[in-house]
């Protein structure tokens, strides 16, 4: 009897752990980037490079649609995780908007000479919850 007792009492002890320890992590004073990249570099092992770029990062594969950027260009809309081309001024890249949240940015982060365009990331299909 004392063997069950004791078995239900850590049961019952680790289940009040876990629903605790669960809300315990809320810090809204930061955004979701920092929040992540905080958690990054606390962990243990280094983070690799695309875990760090807080816009995305180039790409070798291959692009879903190409974006042509001249001088009327204002802004550009893409979706989270979306690898396109980007051409502008003689200069491309491909890149994979890898974000975290959508914040706009300056398109000049990703291509150098692009100072007076927006990038505006909008959640993907696949993670709109739709």
């Amino acid at each position: 009897m004392k063997n069950k007792l004791a078995k239900f009492s850590l049961i019952a002890a680790l289940s009040v752990t876990a629903a605790t320890t669960a809300f315990a992590h809320q810090d809204y004073s930061e955004t979701q980037i920092e929040h992540w990249l905080t958690h990054v570099q606390e962990s243990k092992g280094q983070p690799t490079s695309n875990q760090m770029a807080a816009y995305g990062y180039a790409s070798p594969g291959v692009a879903a649609r190409t974006l042509q950027v001249d001088n009327g260009t204002q802004a550009l809309n893409v979706a989270r995780m979306e690898t396109v081309r980007i051409d502008a001024n003689g200069k491309s890249v491909t890149w994979t908007f890898d974000t975290l949240g959508s914040r706009p940015f300056p398109l000049s982060k990703i291509l150098p000479g692009t100072q007076d365009v927006t990038v505006y990331v909008n959640e993907g299909a696949a993670y709109s919850g739709g």
